[in-house]
This record gives structure tokens, sequence and C-alpha cells, in this order.
């Protein structure tokens, strides 16, 4: 799809802006509110110190695991400069320019711009200690970092060569150095080869390329360069999404996935006008783009699934930008209508720049939508995934099929994830905060990997298996303006010592009624159902009545226990209160109906 296009592409190739500083119609049209909170945490900022960060800081990842202490210093200092650039922007009277300087020279000066936890030159080699800057490695961070400071070359340059104009100089130099030189001289994995599965790196990388390139003054040999190769990397990214669109990484990944894709078209369509634009309106990239909308749940809840919370962010101008872009009225209002209920209009957690910058300029054009469109009340099966939505007045159900072999995958073939009146009532739990474990041999020791911590059956402790042969068969799907119905037999994703012949499970959303999970099995060892929720279960005869939510009758169980599990980490935290419950349903038989109201 892109790597034709890259033989026409125009002999010159023009410049990228990502945002304007001389426009002062464009900030002055910032609301007065959001202006003044800028202007606000910029004066904040002034205030303090960036972080100082140490070899001993780098090398903590390969002595504990630990990555989050090390990238909460490098991110502090990226998201300081974002605020001393944003509120310079706003009130362009030149008193944040100093800092804004130390802040560049304090990057420029770091020995590497990737994370410990990705200071590796193979996709899955060792990670070093400390960066080798004789030998730069261009991961997600790195690529961020460059297009962070080439948005504040492109919308600062005049003021900092007037200052020195050893300021965009060293920025360039650094660029060319730890960027772009590796980026054209040698293959990271990322980049694409054959069949070669690529993930979210992919698009995210490319975007950043891309924004680095065309916004600094490169020279057209390179910017060509840079293009091609950009281009056999998005084909690499795209060859790994079926038609339908869906995000195998789950939600939070959607936007450093299929948005960072929606990023570098932007790019690509800027600087080479009208080459682009049939691709905007291919239905695959369509169905990436919509993706988000129909996963959303109420409020921020998402059907979530892999390294996925439960509770994600609200849109911002870049979902609405991509909705326009693919003609996806139904995404447009989505977006625009979610991103009004939001209270970060200037998306005070993020550190890229370029995306803070459109959220305070296009953010103010958005359409003010009195309700979301209602894109979540339609149902959907993604087979590429295996996922299955439905939804009525009362209930949002989502049952994950597919297989284990996915990017940043759990083992839940199956799982059911089900929510009344927008709130949670079987959950996925989600990922504990990234550690070197988590992606390592030893992920699947992680209990939030783990299928017997999802709506899963275990036998005699016999947990689902991880890799791509283990997933779901013989998948049937059905809707109509009744009921909702999904059967698919998950014996295929447990591993011999299961002994287990067939697990045939269906799931119904009976449309103003109940949800309604039927599981059969023929194995040789005894089966007990885990029924992950956050809310205090009580159990009765043939009943489970979770809080003041919701009960499920069942039948065919025998005993029924329940673990209380404390969450007590911090990104679990941010989806769940501090005690979430695991019921274990032993059965009686072969067959275990529940009947969920």
């Amino acid at each position: 799809m892109f790597s034709e296009i890259s033989e026409d592409l125009p002999d010159v190739l023009g410049d990228f802006t990502p945002g304007v500083c001389a426009d002062r119609l464009r900030w002055s049209a910032v609301p007065q509110a959001v202006r003044e909170l800028v202007v606000g945490e910029a004066e904040e900022t002034l205030a303090r110190a960036f972080p100082l960060i140490t070899a001993s800081d780098y090398r903590e990842y390969t002595e504990t695991g630990n990555r989050a202490r090390f990238e909460e210093l490098y991110f502090r200092r990226r998201r300081m400069l974002d605020n001393l650039v944003l509120g310079e922007l706003v009130e362009a009277g030149a008193r944040f320019l100093p800092k804004i300087v130390d802040g560049i020279f304090l990057i420029a000066e770091e020995s590497g711009w990737q994370l410990p936890a990705h200071n590796a030159y193979e996709r899955s080699g060792a990670r070093l200690p400390l960066p080798d800057n004789s030998q730069p490695v261009v991961d997600l961070f790195a690529a961020e970092t460059a297009a962070l400071l080439a948005t504040i070359v492109a919308l600062f340059r005049n003021e900092l060569d007037a200052i020195s104009p050893e300021i965009t100089a060293r920025v360039e130099r650094e660029i060319e150095i730890r960027i772009l030189s590796p980026y054209l001289g040698r293959h990271f994995w990322w980049m694409g080869r054959g069949e070669e599965r690529m993930n979210n790196w992919t698009a995210w990388i490319t975007q950043n390329i891309l924004l680095t390139v065309f916004s600094l003054k490169t020279g057209q040999p390179t910017r060509r360069a840079v293009a091609k190769k950009a281009l056999g990397s998005l084909d690499a990214f795209l060859k790994d999404y079926a038609e339908d669109g869906a995000c195998e990484e789950g939600v939070l990944y959607y936007r450093h996935a299929a948005l960072c894709l929606h990023g570098a078209l932007t790019v690509l369509d800027a600087v080479a006008p009208g080459l682009f634009a049939g691709l905007w309106q291919q239905p695959k990239i369509r169905n990436m783009a919509e993706y988000i909308a129909h996963m959303h749940v109420a409020g921020r809840y998402y059907f979530n699934f892999a390294d996925s919370s439960a509770v994600v962010e609200p849109c911002s101008a870049r979902e609405y930008l991509f909705g326009q872009a693919v003609g996806s009225e139904m995404l447009a209002e989505f977006a625009a209508a979610d991103r009004a209920g939001a209270d970060n209009p200037h998306l005070p957690g993020e550190w890229n720049l370029w995306y803070r910058v459109q959220e305070l300029l296009v953010g103010p054009t958005l359409p003010a939508a009195a309700k979301p469109h209602p894109a979540s009340q339609r149902d959907i099966f993604y087979p590429g995934i295996g996922l299955f939505i439905a939804r009525d007045e009362q209930f949002s159900l989502a049952v994950k099929g597919g297989n284990n072999g996915e990017g940043h995958n759990h083992n839940d073939v199956g799982s059911v994830t089900l929510y009344k009146n927008g709130r949670p009532l079987l959950i996925d739990v989600g990922v504990e905060t990234y550690t070197a474990k988590t992606f390592s041999a030893r992920r699947y020791e992680i209990w939030t990997m783990q299928s017997a911590f999802h709506n899963l059956p275990t036998f005699a402790g016999v947990m689902q298996s991880a890799g791509e042969a283990f997933g779901a068969r013989d998948v049937e799907v059905g809707f109509d303006e009744g009921s909702a119905r999904i059967s698919l037999d998950i014996s295929g994703a447990y591993p011999s010592e299961a002994q287990l012949h067939s697990y045939r499970r269906v799931v119904s959303l009976l449309r103003g009624r109940h949800v309604e999970i039927v599981d059969t099995y023929d194995g040789g060892k005894p089966a007990v159902l885990s029924l992950m929720t956050c809310l205090p279960p009580t159990v009765g005869p043939a009943r489970i009545d979770l809080a003041d939510l919701g009960s499920m009758f069942v039948e065919g169980a025998g005993e029924i226990e329940i673990d209380e599990i404390v969450v007590d980490d911090a990104r679990l935290r941010s989806a769940w209160p501090e005690k979430i419950y695991r019921l274990r349903v032993r059965f009686a038989d072969r067959l275990l109906r529940l009947r969920i109201v």
C-alpha cells in the first residue's frame, strides 16, 4: 500500500510545521481558562529544578528489574520542558526561554535517549547496563525525544538563534548522530523485514522519525531516503492487521499504533500534497481508526485485554482528526464528546509536544457534542482477533477468542468481560507496572497474565499456555434484534496436561433480559471456573450476589470459594479499588450454567 507510492515521491518534499509560534491569532484563540492553566504550570515548572539522572539510575533496570524509577526521572524532564514551551507559546514574553534552553541542553547531554529497558541491539537481546553513545539505539523514546527537540526548534528557531545559533545547531547535531545516521545506516527490528511480526513500535517510531526530519531543515536526499524507508515500515506495520482493523495489543496501544499511523500519514500528506489522499479512504485504515469507539463502554471504562487497563484516558484532538481524515462521522463525534467531558484540555500527562500543541490549537475548534455518538451501541465481531462485543440498554459484553500468541498477550482465550449499567461486573484485571520480568521468559509467572486470573477454567491447577498454537476453534457468532451469541471451543488453549478433549463455551446476551454463560467440557481432570470481580461477592445456594450491581444464578456448581486479592500496584489501582475478588466455582459435573441479571 505505502511502498508502491515511494516511486512517485515528488522531487521536492516540503516542510512540516508541527504548530505555529508567530501566529498570535491562533494562540490568542486558546480559551482564557486554558491559557491561565498552561502559564501557571509553566511558572510552577520555572521554580523547579530539572531532575538529575545518574549512571546508577540507568543501571538500576539491569540490576533490579525496576524500570519505573528511572522512567519517572526521564519523563519528568521532558514534561517539564513541554510545560515551559507551552507557556512560552501562549504568553510569548520570552521569560520561559532561558529554562527551555537549559532543558534542551540537559537532554542533549544525556548519554543515551533510549530507555534502559530497550537498551539492546536485537529484538530480544540482553539489555546493556549503560548506553553506548558511539552506537545509539533508536527505540520508542529516543525517537520521541528527537521529535520533541525538533518541534521546539521548528517553533522557536528565530528566538533560539537570537540567544545563540549553537542551540539549534546542537539539536541538529545530536539528532543526526543519535537518530538519522543509525536510522538510515542500519536495520532495527521494528523497521520490518519479511514476515517478521511488527507491533506498535513500528508506527510509533516511524511517526516520530518523520516528524523530526520534516520539522528540521534537512536536505532533500535525507528527506527522500527517510520517506522511502518509512513507507516500507508502514507497510510492515499494516500487514499484521486484519482488514477489520482491530488492535491485538488492546485499546491502550491503539494510541501508539493506529493513531500514530494517522500521525505518520498526516506528515506525509503535508510534505507530498495529494500523493497519499487515497490511503485515507482505505477501508482497513478506517476500521483501524474506529476501533477505539467500538471498545468504549461508559465514561473512562473500555473493554480491555492484553496489557491494557480497563480505565483509559479521554480522547484528544488526535482521535477527532483521525475520524475526520478517514471520513468517519461516528469517530469524530465520539472523540469530540469524549474530549468534552475531560478535564485535561492541555494533556498534562503527555510529553509528545506535537500532541500537546495540537490539543491547544485544534481542541477549541472541536464541535461541542451534547452527548456521545451512539457508536458504542452497536454489536461488532472482529474476526482477526476473535473479539466479540454486544450490548443492550443494560449490559455491555465482550468475549475474547483469538490465540495466546498475540502482542502483549495474556493467556485469556475465551475470557468474558461484562459491564452492567456502565459499571464493571466481570473484569479483566489488566497488567501491573512494567518491570524487566514483564517482557522476559518469566512473563507468565506474573499472576495478571495467567488464565486462572481471568474468567476462565482451570483443570486441577493446569492453566492455559502461551503461544500462537494455543487458541480458540470452531467459533460461531450471531447477532439479531433479540440476542447476540458467541460459541467457541477453548480446549485448544490448554496444554496436554489438562487432559481436555473439548470445552465449549456459549455466551449469550438476551437483550433486555440477562447474560448467559454455558460451559460444557469433556476431559480427564476436575474443572474450576475463575470469575474475577471488583465487587464484594456474597455466595448463597446456587447464587452469587455482587454488591448492589447484579446476581449470578448458578446451575451445575459444586463448592464456590472466594479469594480476596489486595491491589497495591499503582497501575492496577488506576482502574480498581484496593481489593478485588476471585470466585472459584467447582463444576459438579460436565456442565456449568451462569445466568447474570
